[in-house]
């Protein structure tokens, strides 16, 4: 995965180096789905956009989550089944969700898919039939 994205395309919440931590709800909504379940969902989300996913953080530590990054204030639309929870802006509390760099040391996270000028986020009716048929 090292094609070149132009500084055009990339979007104002990907940090230029390294990684940071950005408030989901306001840039993006988040679904995070650990360990195996979240590996499968990305690849059948992969495997069904043609490699046009969108945004797909992961991070290789603890339970080794997967972040599928959504338009914002769209995650809390949708019932998530057990095994994936939104993340996203509400009076109850702020989550936060760690986003790499395009390029460079990013650890402990990297891309799974990347945010493009054609596909900025996932598409969330996408991502929750997947992961419905998932944890059937």
């Amino acid at each position: 995965m090292n094609s070149r994205i132009s500084l055009d395309t990339v979007p104002s919440w990907v940090p230029a180096s390294g990684h940071a931590l950005r408030h989901a709800g306001i840039h993006f909504d988040a679904v995070r789905i650990g360990g195996l379940l979240g590996e499968e969902v990305a690849y059948e989300l992969m495997a069904f956009t043609d490699f046009r996913a969108g945004p797909i953080v992961r991070e290789a530590t603890g339970p080794c989550s997967l972040y599928f990054l959504l338009p914002p204030q769209t995650a809390a639309a949708y019932a998530w089944p057990g095994g994936a929870r939104a993340l996203s802006r509400d009076g109850r509390s702020a989550a936060f969700v760690g986003v790499p760099a395009l390029e460079g040391m990013t650890w402990p996270l990297d891309w799974r898919s990347r945010p493009t000028a054609e596909v900025p986020f996932v598409e969330p009716d996408l991502l929750h039939e997947i992961v419905s048929r998932a944890v059937r």
